[in-house]
């Protein structure tokens, strides 16, 4: 039985391992500075540094181990948005996200030895229109606080979406089809 590593701190990823099927797994999380050049699409990007994090979780592991690691970031014009910093930027973020659509990518890397495959999946999140005071009501919940685009669709943050086009797994952080069909080129088939 191969060992599996999720080189990823997200109780969300671990949830979501879970309920693929995957119960048996190691955590080990490396340390990665989050950069990457400039000009990259918003694909691009999560991929790049989905494979930053596989190189440095490499460092913690065996060659035999299969290590995944993801980056999940939200794009709302082709701008980043990241973690909120405080309260007044998750309000900002928020704000800019009511009554519009907006991109979450997530870049997936499994590598088992010199074995490595990267790839990314996006989806389109709808947000309907709500009041500042709304927003200032969620913000006060702190779910925002340690999220991209400062919003948990998994909780609360799900009565501000209007709809979802893609992979739902995706915007809680690591989508579970595109990861799923990665497994099976490594001999894992979580089906059989």
């Amino acid at each position: 039985m191969v060992k599996i590593v999720l080189a990823s701190g997200s109780p969300r990823r671990q949830e979501l391992l879970r309920r693929m099927g995957i119960a048996d797994f190691y955590i080990r999380v490396p340390q990665v500075e989050e950069r990457f050049p400039e000009g990259l699409t918003p694909e691009e990007t999560v991929c790049y540094i989905s494979r930053e994090k596989s190189d440095a979780a490499r460092l913690l592991c065996a060659p035999e181990e299969l290590i995944i690691t993801a980056d999940t970031m939200v794009f709302l014009d082709e701008a980043r948005l990241g973690k909120p910093k405080d309260e007044a930027d998750a309000l900002r973020m928020l704000t800019a996200l009511a009554g519009r659509r907006h991109t979450v990518c997530t870049g997936v890397t499994v590598r088992q030895g010199e074995k490595i495959l990267t790839a990314a999946q996006h989806t389109d999140v709808y947000f309907r229109p709500a009041s500042e005071g709304e927003l200032r009501a969620y913000i006060r919940t702190g779910e925002p606080m340690d999220k991209a685009g400062a919003y948990g669709v998994q909780g609360k943050g799900a009565l501000l979406v209007e709809r979802i086009d893609g992979d739902f797994f995706n915007v809680m952080g690591l989508p579970v089809l595109l990861l799923a069909g990665m497994l099976k080129d490594f001999g894992i088939d979580l089906l059989e």
